[in-house]
């Protein structure tokens, strides 16, 4: 069997679902069309391969064996369904770069998956994962990571190895801590972690020079790490919502940092440094415990950053 009469198959299994009228094939498309949300299915064909193939929003409740036909994949969409699980032969597309599984009802993922080693981009949102492989650590040409809206409670120490890793999306979870291996991350320029169960960040988090987002609302941070200051890079720092009762003086070698949303925490104090982040363009203070604010808050202001308190 060839790719191209394993489409027959992919045909038969939508009709049966009846997102496919008898008759009716899954048609080439260009690439352009191929990212059209109302068609659910379509491929792209280069020098006489299949290249690209979209299947979203059937109601596929299981990939057929044959999907390893399609070995010269580049891109693969197969988000909106309902996916319980995933043929162990997935493994074996070896040139696949994008591939799109968020919105299905995964439990699990298959060690053969992890062979993926030429993947950028991994979507992988709003499934029913509740522990990643420590063989995530192979996919080193990872761009762009999206776990959100899982179960996931701990990453492997092998997270680190993702050293091309650019963002990282883990919000929605159960996560109660980060690897210390995170900090070797040093080419990651976003963070996403809201809505998780972290109380405090690694000391390695100082580590990641190239950090200029760091979204950690929703959580139950008790404390930061005074190495959270060698964040160079830092524009936005996100910590609404916590259970912060100071921060370190090291948040004040923050030159870069533009937005610092410190709302709903617990906070009586402030420390005098950030009165020296010039580049400060708001600063939110709601809902602490402040009894007077310091005096050069005013100062920030007349500079025109704008402040919420």
């Amino acid at each position: 069997m060839n790719e191209f009469s394993t489409l027959k198959e992919w045909e038969h299994l939508l009709q049966t679902y009846g997102k496919l009228e008898a008759g009716i094939s899954i048609p080439a498309v260009s690439r352009n069309e191929l990212y059209l949300e109302n068609r659910l299915a379509g491929y792209c064909v280069e020098n006489n391969s299949i290249t690209a193939l979209s299947i979203h929003d059937c109601e596929l409740t299981s990939i057929p064996e044959s999907i390893a036909e399609f070995n010269k994949l580049f891109e693969l969409y197969l988000h909106n369904n309902k996916l319980i699980s995933l043929p162990e032969n997935i493994g074996g597309l070896s040139h696949l770069h994008t591939l799109d599984l968020g919105h299905n009802a995964l439990v699990s993922i298959p060690e053969s998956f992890w062979n993926l080693t030429q993947l950028a981009f991994l979507y992988l949102s709003n499934n029913q994962l509740t522990s990643i492989s420590k063989s995530i650590g192979k996919l080193k040409d990872l761009v762009y990571l999206n776990i959100t809206d899982n179960q996931l409670t701990t990453l492997p120490e092998e997270f680190g190895e993702l050293m091309n890793l650019r963002e990282f999306r883990l919000y929605n979870n159960q996560l109660i801590s980060l690897p210390e291996s995170i900090g070797k991350l040093v080419n990651l320029k976003e963070i996403h972690l809201m809505n998780n169960k972290l109380t405090y960040l690694p000391e390695s988090i100082g580590s990641m020079k190239s950090l200029k987002e760091l979204r950690l609302l929703d959580n139950k941070l008790e404390s930061l790490s005074a190495s959270i200051g060698n964040l160079s890079s830092l524009t936005h720092l996100e910590l609404r919502n916590n259970q912060l009762p100071s921060l370190p003086e090291t948040i004040g070698n923050l030159k870069n940092l533009t937005h610092l949303d410190l709302r709903a925490n617990r906070l009586s104090s402030l420390p005098d440094s950030i009165a020296d982040i010039k580049s400060l363009e708001k600063l939110d203070l709601r809902w602490n415990r402040f009894a007077s604010l310091p005096k050069w808050v005013s100062s920030l202001q007349q500079r025109g950053c704008t402040i919420y308190n």
